[in-house]
């Protein structure tokens, strides 16, 4: 095997979810190995880190333009070659675009930036770069969402004609009544989560989903969002209409106020010859429903699947695969990408994804304030 893709992280420090999330992705398929970082603002926190992980300290540093100027002096195969940026959202957009133009491939976290006209800057300055890019819409990576994706582009449903998509937590219910406690998280503070809470951090999964799965485009969207408290700057639920061409409609619908609600990601597409349906707390069952048919479920490492959704599958049939190995199939399309081998359309989102997320976002919002009115999604 050939030296692996050394990979620089930042953040996801601590006891960080989304960082045991991507080190155990990035070990998947034995193409990366992480060699150092900046984990956490205060350096001594980053080096105490490392060393819980076993990484080397020479390669921690107290910030990005320490990494970047330390990395960019070491013979060009010795150096991080791709950063995985994992910092909270308003630090996304001025951290990736340091990492492209300073001559590094980046996998983010999303929402890509915090606005719009950001991430036309980024996607601007990557294309430049010639960088690879990839934003980590996790769900993409799941073997049945990809067999979804295969049965829609084949035509085993006919002409779509409805999409109706939920993501529905309720982590934030025991904070937003609270007053003291919903002014206290940063992900209902404007400046550093953006513009939008919800659908900035869940909708925009739901939103990339629809495209990725149908290959359609939205062009209009309304939506309804729900504040619940004057005080409050940021959506903790709404609904947003959408419309395709050629009369298609479709329906998002996300809340972080759902009570009981855990991860309730659920992705419906029907055509005039069978509907599909997809459930992320259950993510080894796709279920295909055709007129006068039992209903049939699908699971994953079958081989009436595709080769796209065996190609991510790990596990022979009736072993669960789940999140891990979502992620680890994004990982192991930018590796690809980054070592030029063969691949499947669609291994990992792009920056094109994460500019139509905060295209999506920016415009809900929009549509939201100026009366619940039909808006245009920019091509």
């Amino acid at each position: 095997m050939g030296k692996k893709i050394k990979l620089g992280i930042l953040g996801g420090g601590g006891d960080s979810l989304i960082g045991v999330l991507h080190r155990v992705a990035s070990s998947m398929f034995d193409k990366f190995e992480v060699v150092g970082g900046v984990f956490n603002t205060d350096i001594n926190e980053s080096l105490k880190f490392a060393e819980e992980l076993g990484i080397g300290t020479d390669r921690i540093y107290a910030n990005l333009d320490d990494l970047i100027e330390q990395e960019n002096r070491l013979p060009e195969e010795d150096r991080i070659q791709v950063v995985s940026v994992l910092t909270p959202n308003f630090l996304h957009f001025p951290m990736a675009k340091q990492l492209v133009e300073g001559g590094f491939h980046v996998i983010c976290e999303k929402p890509m930036t915090t606005t719009l006209e950001e991430a036309k800057i980024l996607k601007e300055a990557s294309d430049k770069a010639g960088k690879v890019f990839a934003v980590t819409y996790t769900y993409t990576g799941y073997p049945m969402v990809r067999q979804m994706r295969e049965m829609i582009t084949s035509g085993k449903l006919g002409k779509i004609q409805k999409i109706d998509v939920q993501y529905y937590q309720g982590w934030i219910n025991p904070i937003i009544h609270d007053k003291e406690q919903r002014n206290t998280i940063w992900r209902l503070d404007p400046e550093k989560s953006g513009i939008s809470c919800c659908i900035g951090d869940i909708g925009t999964h739901a939103y990339d989903m629809i495209e990725y799965v149908t290959g359609m485009e939205v062009k209009k969207i309304l939506a309804d969002l729900n504040y619940l408290y004057e005080d409050n700057a940021m959506d903790i639920d709404g609904t947003v209409l959408l419309r395709f061409e050629d009369q298609i409609k479709g329906v998002l619908r996300a809340s972080q106020i759902a009570t009981g609600e855990e991860n309730n990601f659920t992705v419906k597409v029907y055509g005039d010859k069978a509907g599909i349906k997809w459930e992320q707390e259950n993510p080894n069952y796709l279920y295909l429903l055709e007129e006068d048919k039992p209903l049939q479920v699908l699971k994953p490492g079958h081989a009436y699947n595709s080769d796209f959704s065996l190609s991510g599958t790990k596990l022979p049939p009736g072993h669960p695969e789940g999140i891990f190995d979502s992620m680890g199939n994004i990982y192991h399309g930018v590796a690809k990408a980054i070592l030029g081998e063969e691949a499947f359309d669609g291994e990992y989102p792009t920056i094109t994804d994460g500019l139509r997320g905060m295209n999506f976002i920016e415009k809900a919002v929009e549509s939201h304030k100026n009366g619940n009115v039909w808006t245009s999604i920019d091509d």
